[in-house]
């Protein structure tokens, strides 16, 4: 139990179309301490990754208005977030998924329905490296 505290205080931003995504991930991160944001699309999510400067954000490919593609390349393209984490979702396995997430700058993916443990691992593996622990 107390290696998963090791992320208190770690603001991660949770962009899903889906409500069941979101709460799952949601409930994951906050037992382990973490801050979460939630957005449902990538306008959503731009209209407040400013107000919240995340320290890590795990976006969905297939969303409406703006697709996970679209919102990283977003993100990816302003300045005070292009060194932040990405990390794709996606239900898609499939290598051009990943080429083309890593194309526009997302720094994993992960497939769904990912478990506690994996979304766990990769914010711990993104945030340690980011603050040189």
């Amino acid at each position: 139990m107390s290696e998963e505290n090791n992320l208190t205080g770690t603001k991660v931003m949770v962009i899903d179309d889906s409500n069941t995504i979101r709460r799952s991930a949601e409930i994951f991160l906050l037992k382990s301490g973490c801050e979460v944001i939630l957005a449902e699309d990538g306008f959503d999510a731009m209209a407040k990754i400013t107000d919240y400067q995340p320290d890590i954000i795990f976006v969905d490919i297939m969303m409406p208005r703006l697709d996970g593609y679209q919102t990283t390349m977003l993100i990816k393209k302003n300045p005070r977030f292009k060194h932040t984490p990405v990390i794709m979702l996606s239900s898609k396995d499939g290598l051009f998924d990943r080429a083309r997430g890593r194309m526009v700058g997302s720094d994993e993916y992960l497939t769904k329905p990912f478990t506690k443990d994996s979304l766990l691992e990769a914010v711990r593996k993104h945030t340690t490296a980011r603050s040189g622990a």
